[in-house]
């Protein structure tokens, strides 16, 4: 399958390598491929440049946004960060009309000016906006509404999304949320070629709320276990 992947750092490029891995034909999408292409410093994560990474993953093809929803068949992925991702997705409203967008942003405003601030190893704890009374998932459909977005992925570290053995052999549960039913099933065989066994299907897209929300409680749970930067642990739904 031709599938999209939205986004060049560290958890778009999980994603595009497992695919790969996986024999799809991956389209990853960029602002600006020659940008990206010219960049020779680590991200402000420390993510090596994107150009050292194609090289090692010669069957990716680079793209502009728009090229790289239009190249796939019927799923995109979208990496996105939160605080660009609708203006960036309406941009190209015609390219990912009719498909599947699966997306696992978290929509953190970076450097917050917050009354109390919370402190962590790698400075201010980003705020999540919007919260509570909407999601960026649900703002994403709305603004896409003849693409089926499905919520998911949101809840851990990308790498242990591709990779779910890599945490407890396997045993934990992942989520999705959404308002079709098809969309869903996609995204659910899509974590299941990944290793996944325990997949939750929590119901329509409000949910993304809570999902998002998770984020916080993820880098508490991380930072508790001595992992400065992203978590690499599940969550596991007992019932």
């Amino acid at each position: 399958m031709k599938i999209a992947v939205l986004g060049t750092g560290g958890g778009g490029r999980a994603h595009a390598a497992k695919l790969l891995d996986l024999g799809h034909e991956v389209h990853v999408g960029t602002r600006d491929p020659q940008a990206t292409l010219a960049r020779t410093e680590p991200d402000v994560m420390g993510t090596p440049p994107f150009g050292q990474w194609l090289a090692d993953h010669s069957g990716a093809q680079l793209h502009t946004f728009g090229e790289a929803a239009a190249a796939a068949d019927e799923l995109v992925i979208n990496g996105i960060d939160g605080h660009n991702a609708v203006a960036a997705l309406s941009a190209i409203a015609n390219q990912l009309a009719g498909k599947t967008l699966i997306d696992y942003a978290v929509p953190y405003i970076y450097n917050p000016q917050v009354e109390h601030p919370w402190p962590t190893p790698w400075g201010i704890m980003p705020k999540l906006d919007p919260c509570d009374t909407d999601s960026l998932g649900e703002r994403i459909q709305r603004a896409l509404p003849r693409t089926k977005v499905v919520k998911s992925f949101v809840t851990q570290e990308q790498e242990t999304v591709v990779n779910p053995r890599a945490v407890g052999d396997g045993d934990h549960t992942m989520f999705v949320a959404g308002e079709h039913h098809d969309a869903k099933q996609q995204a659910t065989e899509l974590l299941k070629s990944y290793g996944w066994t325990d997949i939750l299907d929590v119901g329509p897209l409000v949910c993304a709320r809570g999902m998002e929300m998770y984020a916080h409680l993820h880098s508490a749970i991380g930072f508790g276990l001595g992992q400065q930067f992203g978590g690499r642990f599940g969550i596991k739904v007992v019932r």
